[in-house]
């Protein structure tokens, strides 16, 4: 047995958990740089106590050029930290600015895949986030997403020093999240403690964490959906984003975020809507090729249906059509509707097949397979 553990330095849970905000930036810096989203006024009584800080608006997707942006006026305002209050792609913003601000120059350096991807020469900037939506679960993560339009790709900045010295994760704050936003990010969440549960590497620490975080998302993600003012649902659905960020940082991910992560690039979809529609295919698609190959995951798999269809008759061959119904429930669309064409998928295959969650899948999937799945969800 060998593996490694990480997450925020300190986290902090539950109902009016983010009401301490201010008071702990004010801990750990003396002038931070606020990165939310597209509209702060919604958190005006959380961030009075702020005072009159620089700010950076995060619209939508961070691209490289917002993270620079961010960068250079956080070392304009001589700014010592960071805060970032918002979904997913705020924090992935406010992690990536905290990254750059201490190492300026050009990022293709750090970043992965389109980079040299080499490690940060300087420590990023503390970091305090309070996540608005539950999905990316990037408040545990020590790397950040971005959007590289040129070369129509997601790429990663990674380092130990991204992870947030205190990430306040407060339920309330995701009650006025719309139902679409809700069931995109949520489909994230659950992909986000399944795949790291069945991967090929999986973590001890974090095995529990995933088993009681699929038991809730069963459920929840529903309810939460249906029922937006749902304290009970959303704080679940909380926690399974708070777990899955643990759980993909400390163990791996698979082919859903494999194939995702191209996918998103080109398309410019809902990350999580994406992993929605690609789950049911892909674990059709590693259930046969682990029965065939007789690879130990296939008993995972078992647990994971039990768990997610809260049925103790519940196995493997089951999951395929649980996530399709899950999905369908949602309302989430194929991948046809968010554009993807035919002819687009065997560069999207070969570049899934290259990535670092695709290591991590449990069964080795051909090209032939991979394309099977992008057939299927369509």
């Amino acid at each position: 047995m060998r593996f490694q553990f990480a997450t925020a330095q300190s986290i902090e849970f539950g109902a009016g958990a983010a009401k301490g905000l201010a008071q702990a930036a004010q801990g750990l810096m003396r002038r931070p740089l606020l990165v939310c989203g597209g509209h702060p006024e919604r958190w005006d009584s959380l961030l009075k106590g702020l005072g009159a800080v620089p700010r950076l608006l995060v619209p939508g997707e961070p691209d490289i050029a917002l993270a620079q942006q961010g960068a250079e006026l956080a070392r304009r305002e001589a700014c010592d930290g960071v805060v970032a209050l918002g979904g997913g792609a705020a924090l992935d913003a406010g992690k990536a600015v905290a990254a750059l601000a201490a190492n300026p120059g050009d990022p293709l350096r750090f970043l992965e895949v389109i980079g040299q991807g080499l490690p940060l020469e300087r420590p990023a900037l503390p970091l305090v986030v309070a996540p608005t939506t539950a999905g990316t679960g990037s408040e545990a993560t020590r790397n950040a997403v971005l959007l590289s339009p040129e070369r129509k790709a997601k790429v990663s900045l990674r380092h130990a020093s991204m992870l947030p010295a205190l990430a306040l994760v407060d339920p309330e704050l995701t009650l006025g999240c719309p139902p679409g936003l809700t069931a995109a990010s949520g489909m994230d969440a659950l992909v986000q403690v399944l795949e790291p549960y069945v991967c090929r590497a999986p973590n001890p620490l974090t095995q529990g964490l995933a088993e009681q975080a699929m038991g809730l998302a069963g459920r929840a993600l529903r309810q939460a959906y249906l029922h937006g003012d749902d304290l009970g649902a959303r704080t679940a659905m909380a926690f399974v984003s708070l777990a899955g960020g643990i759980s993909l940082a400390n163990a791996r991910l698979g082919a859903v975020h494999g194939l995702a992560a191209p996918l998103g690039g080109l398309l410019g979809a809902p990350h999580g809507a994406l992993c929605a529609r690609l789950l049911p295919a892909v674990l059709a698609a590693n259930i046969s090729a682990l029965a065939e190959q007789g690879e130990p995951g296939l008993e995972r798999h078992d647990r994971a249906a039990r768990l997610l269809c809260h049925d103790e008759r519940a196995r493997a061959q089951d999951l395929p059509a649980w996530a399709n119904a899950l999905a369908r429930d949602l309302r989430i669309p194929g991948l046809a509707a968010w554009g993807l064409e035919p002819g687009q998928m065997a560069a999207l295959c070969q570049r899934a097949a290259s990535s670092s969650s695709m290591q991590g899948n449990p069964a080795l999937l051909s090209q032939d397979q991979l394309l099977g799945i992008l057939r299927a969800a369509l």
